[in-house]
């Protein structure tokens, strides 16, 4: 049986597409054609929902919750850190404050949120240490474990990582990764990375499923939720979440902030202690066990694998325009054109069309994602308008070839 948990969330927000897209004038400065591609008005109304509703009172649940002995870690996006610098100082205080407590780990991110693990692993090198770098200078803390973007994790993405010096990183634990072995032990693949599996199932039940009444664990409370982490055989358990869990993609009147308050005292009970992954890998590291990775990589989205991203035409289509832009955009040499690449490598614009085509639970989280605003266009004009604001950045850059 586990003894032991930990427990990590992720804040993103993502830089959200203008829709219909915008003609770029030609010989228009980066600036200008930075105009035309974000959606600013869009992504600060999201950003300040998603504020009331989610981010202060689960901030604050969680600081009470770590003042009592909770442990957790949280990873940030550059893209979320940008909306709150820019949209609400106050809330950023609260997130160092809550970083700062020694019950809390930070974890580094991908900064933008973007794929660029899968077609540029040494500027995913790169940009891994930058954002670890500006983390440190945002919260005060350096962190030594590292997450990626959605948990994409592979056998070029380790040693990209282990190249780095960090001591732990994050998968999702899924049966076509794992094969026989359980996510409830230490990992790693031959180097002193050591690798946290996700605890899928355990997660999702509080993720994805915690507010649906057709689901047969409804309503899930938190004595029954700490019975079954503990029972789960092995080592420790590891928890993953979107921080937006918490208020966002389930509302306050579900309960899920009365779930957590319960939590802690439900583990206590049943001795389960609580964890930062840094402390689960110098507990465990001795007794690791080695893990061959894929070279095909894994997620946390959909099914565990690409194909969640990838899965559609609409969604394979656009990826190739990602590619397309970013290279073309290290032709320029320009670096204000290569950020604009970067930004428009975000994993949320293959995830906001998976629905295209498609029913189903995934779908159907999907189109949750995909901003209301847009459907007045229709799904068809979504896709279309989607890839030709790719178009007309690649064809903007032509003035700086």
């Amino acid at each position: 049986m586990a003894e032991d948990l930990a427990v990590y969330a992720v804040v993103h927000q993502p830089r959200r597409l203008k829709l219909p897209a915008q003609l770029i004038p030609q010989g228009a400065k980066v600036r200008d054609i930075e105009r035309c591609l974000f959606d600013e008005e869009l992504n600060e109304r999201y950003f300040r929902k998603v504020a009331m509703y989610c981010y202060y009172p689960a901030t604050e649940v969680f600081l009470e919750l770590v003042n009592q002995g909770f442990k957790l870690a949280i990873g940030f996006s550059e893209s979320f850190l940008r909306q709150a610098e820019a949209w609400d100082k106050r809330l950023l205080a609260l997130f160092q404050k809550l970083v700062r407590h020694p019950n809390v780990e930070l974890v580094g991110v991908e900064p933008y949120h973007s794929f660029l693990p899968l077609f540029d692993l040494f500027m995913f090198q790169r940009r891994i240490r930058w954002a670890q770098d500006n983390l440190e200078k945002v919260f005060g803390k350096r962190p030594l474990v590292t997450d990626t973007t959605e948990m994409l994790m592979s056998d070029g993405i380790y040693h990209a990582l282990h190249g780095l010096g960090f001591s732990g990183a994050f998968l999702d634990g899924r049966e076509w990764v794992l094969g026989w072995r359980e996510p409830t032990y230490l990992y790693h693949q031959g180097k002193d990375l050591m690798l946290l599996a996700r605890h899928y199932r355990l997660s999702d039940d509080v993720g994805y499923r915690f507010s649906n009444r057709s689901w047969w664990g409804y309503p899930l409370m938190a004595d029954a939720y700490a019975h079954w982490l503990r029972e789960t055989r092995g080592d420790f358990v590891f928890l993953a979440w979107d921080y937006e869990t918490f208020g966002e993609h389930h509302s306050k009147e579900t309960g899920i902030f009365d779930f957590m308050w319960r939590l802690p005292e439900e583990l206590s009970h049943r001795k389960v202690t609580l964890l930062t992954p840094s402390e689960a890998i110098a507990k465990y590291k001795e007794r690791s066990f080695h893990l061959p990775l894929p070279a095909y990589p894994c997620t946390w989205a959909g099914e565990g694998g690409m194909e969640f991203f990838l899965g559609n035409p609409v969604q394979q289509a656009l990826f190739q325009l990602m590619l397309y832009a970013y290279n073309k955009a290290l032709l320029t040499k320009n670096r204000g054109l290569i950020d604009l690449a970067l930004w428009l490598s975000q994993s949320d614009n293959l995830h906001l069309i998976q629905w295209f085509g498609r029913s189903g639970s995934d779908a159907e989280v999907s189109a949750y994602f995909t901003p209301k605003e847009w459907w007045n266009l229709g799904p068809t004009s979504i896709a279309w308008e989607m890839q030709q604001v790719y178009k007309n950045f690649i064809k903007a850059m032509d003035a700086y070839l």
